[in-house]
């Protein structure tokens, strides 16, 4: 079982088990909020293998694809107070529950803006440590590469979950993924990681890479 320790101990998101254990501070309980990998590619990928998602205490994350913001609070509750989610959400809908979210998890930064235009949003990020990009776009791959332009620091990491057939439904998913996998190269990002999100997602895979601003990838 994942769980992340809750921000915001005594409230649900998205209605998820909550758990309680001893060994706080002058003996007080932690809680704990079940993440569930059928409703997060983000946990599916932790569980499906990925060694590290860059996520941690601390971090800045910009978050392309926010959706509701179920797997964005599980997020701001790894990066802690003193981490940021900058999370992207184009749909309106969806932004309203992104912004309700972030209004007790007040780490999180909800942008609702299409991800494929990072200048109009630039004034509201500052350097990021993550990218973690679920937008389930044809051009994801130029998408996350441009907002890595505008916002990753050298060094810092990508984490992308690419749905083969919203890629090209025609190709088998281990051609779209190598695909995938080399126009991030081309974009300044030496690969680490992949692994398939079976048994939570069909023709799924999660990528993993560092960015090396100024090296050249052939």
């Amino acid at each position: 079982m994942l769980v992340t320790k809750n921000l915001v101990p005594g409230e649900s998101v998205y209605g998820e088990k909550r758990i309680s254990i001893e060994g706080g501070v002058d003996g007080t309980k932690v809680e704990y909020r079940v993440w569930n990998p059928f409703r997060s590619k983000l946990a599916a990928g932790v569980l499906g293998g990925l060694d590290n998602i860059y996520i941690k205490p601390g971090a800045k994350v910009l978050y392309l694809g926010a959706a509701s913001g179920t797997s964005v609070s599980h997020v701001a509750d790894i990066v802690g107070p003193e981490g940021t989610v900058y999370a992207v959400e184009f749909s309106p809908r969806s932004g309203r529950d992104l912004i309700n979210m972030a209004k007790k998890r007040t780490n999180v930064i909800p942008i609702v803006e299409d991800a494929r235009l990072p200048n109009r949003y630039r004034m509201l990020l500052s350097i990021v440590d993550v990218i973690f990009a679920d937008v389930a776009q044809p051009d994801q791959a130029r998408i996350v590469v441009y907002n890595a332009q505008y916002f990753l620091k050298d060094g810092g990491h990508c984490v992308v979950s690419i749905k083969a057939s919203c890629i090209d439904s025609t190709a088998p998913p281990d051609t779209v993924f190598a695909g995938e996998v080399e126009k991030l190269r081309e974009g300044q990002f030496k690969p680490l990681e992949q692994v398939t999100l079976e048994p939570y997602e069909r023709d799924h895979a999660m990528v993993s890479a560092v960015y090396q601003r100024h090296v050249k990838h052939n």
